[in-house]
């Protein structure tokens, strides 16, 4: 079985993505490793070098910013980095620049792969998710951040990057027919850094949807993101992926939440948010794959 990693990343230092926690999380049961660098404002693509490994494949890319309808650029840059990996791969697996995989499910992620390869009709595996907000030490846990994602697909150029390369789709707009990676779940930082730093990331990521306008009417006036913007959290107790301690190790700020200062919920969403949490039913989720049984 021959399995190909992809991913985009640009301006990584000065967004302070996890990176390369992200690509080594899952680069032993990778072949090889394609990552789209484009052109940044720092020493992105020295940092993707230091990896230093012989499976990583490095495309260098321009984003054309002119393509803002829905984050489009996202997915243009994306495919650019699948239309790179090897044609005879059996997978490419897909990460992004802000999610790591836990090394207790390389495993079972890699059996997925292997018992599904010769089967013809499983066009990807899907991964649970886990959003960490605020700190390394909550997670956002109300049903709207549930979700299933792709993120193992065929190497098959029928297949798209979809909307803002959110997830997978066939070129006709067909949704993928899918397993599941086990009981594999994607961990999400993206909404894990200083109140600072998150808004500038924040400003840099609106630009790819709307124009300096509108960008500067949402942000100009703040100083930092506001964290107390979210409905519930909860504490995380497990234990976090290996390479991301030293990561975590550095944490220079605090973060505590107040649910008393946080979004009020209509009666109807707090009865659905007790549904999700007490059964796992989210109802009326959006899927965007088709599960086979």
């Amino acid at each position: 079985m021959k399995v190909s990693g992809f991913t985009i990343i640009r301006n990584a230092i000065k967004y302070d993505f996890p990176i390369i926690e992200a690509i080594t999380s899952i680069l032993p049961i990778c072949d090889e490793f394609v990552v789209a660098v484009g052109k940044s404002e720092d020493a992105t693509l020295e940092l993707i070098q230091s990896i230093n490994s012989p499976k990583i494949k490095i495309v260098e890319t321009v984003w054309d910013e002119s393509l803002r309808e829905g984050g489009k650029v996202l997915a243009v840059e994306t495919e650019k980095a699948f239309h790179a990996v090897s044609p005879d791969s059996d997978w490419a697996f897909y990460i992004q620049g802000d999610e790591v995989l836990h090394e207790k499910y390389l495993p079972e992620v890699k059996a997925a792969m292997e018992r599904y390869k010769d089967d013809t009709k499983v066009e990807g595996l899907i991964f649970g998710y886990i959003n960490f907000y605020g700190s390394y030490s909550y997670i956002a846990d109300s049903r709207k951040w549930s979700k299933n994602d792709i993120r193992i697909i065929r190497p098959d150029r029928s297949i798209r990057s979809y909307k803002d390369a959110v997830s997978f789709r066939k070129d006709n707009g067909e949704k993928l027919k899918v397993k599941k990676a086990g009981d594999a779940i994607m961990y999400h930082y993206g909404w894990v850094k200083p109140p600072d730093a998150q808004l500038e990331k924040r400003r840099n990521f609106e630009k790819l949807w709307h124009g300096d306008e509108t960008v500067s009417k949402m942000f100009d006036n703040k100083t930092e993101f506001d964290y107390s913007q979210i409905d519930s959290l909860s504490h995380f107790n497990d234990t976090h992926p290996e390479v991301m301690k030293e990561r975590i190790n550095r944490v220079n700020w605090t973060f505590s939440f107040d649910p008393t200062k946080g979004i009020k919920l209509s009666p109807r969403l707090r009865i659905l948010n007790f549904i999700y949490r007490t059964t796992g039913w989210n109802i009326g989720e959006f899927k965007n794959y088709t599960l086979l049984k």
